[in-house]
């Protein structure tokens, strides 16, 4: 079973329905015992980093996600996977959940063009830089779906994959021990966000 993190933030109705037309059994969930039984968690999210630590931290799932991470697979998308890491600087500093090392910085300070639109929203292409089970149904090259105005920086002992966007190389998946993140939307990629999950799924 594979269980989806409710917490009120992120976009469940899609992803879950994207792992269901896989033949996946899923659950969208906030109760303990549910992650605690689960064979891998997905950690969703949207919106800002400091309001979905909180709602995160009102659930009162964090310690329980820290000690699953350490013995099934967990995988954040979107604002879930930059939740992943250290800390994150959208409107003012908040802490992570120090998963995977590094920090997430406001995308639009680090463009040199400052003509290219934020948020980076829409299609880019996937350059694998680092082989990953996560990537077994997955072509280097393919094109995934974004949404976000921050991304994550200072983590490339643990970048799996980038997509440039000017001058920046977004981190588009990271990977340490048994945690996962996208930056991307697989639910929102098409078939090749599909593949993705499967292989998720077969972890």
């Amino acid at each position: 079973m594979t269980a989806i993190v409710d917490y009120g933030v992120g976009n469940l109705f899609s992803l879950s329905s994207s792992l269901r037309s896989l033949g996946v059994e899923t659950v969208v969930t906030c109760q303990e015992e549910t992650l605690r039984a689960a064979e891998r968690i997905i950690l969703p999210g949207v919106g800002a980093f400091g309001d979905a630590r909180a709602k995160l931290d009102e659930t009162g799932l964090v310690p329980v996600l820290l000690e699953e991470a350490e013995r099934k697979p967990l995988l954040g998308i979107c604002l879930g996977m930059q939740l992943l890491f250290d800390r994150g600087f959208e409107y003012g500093e908040h802490p992570g959940l120090g998963l995977i090392p590094g920090e997430v910085a406001s995308l639009g300070e680090d463009l040199e063009d400052k003509t290219l639109k934020i948020p980076h929203m829409g299609w880019n292409s996937l350059e694998i830089v680092k082989d990953d089970p996560l990537f077994r149904y997955f072509k280097d090259g393919e094109y995934v779906y974004y949404v976000h105005s921050f991304y994550a920086r200072n983590c490339w002992d643990n970048t799996l994959g980038v997509s440039q966007y000017g001058n920046v190389a977004v981190t588009g998946a990271v990977r340490r021990g048994n945690v996962w993140g996208t930056q991307f939307h697989p639910e929102k990629s098409g078939d090749a966000g599909l593949r993705l999950l499967r292989a998720f799924a077969e972890l």
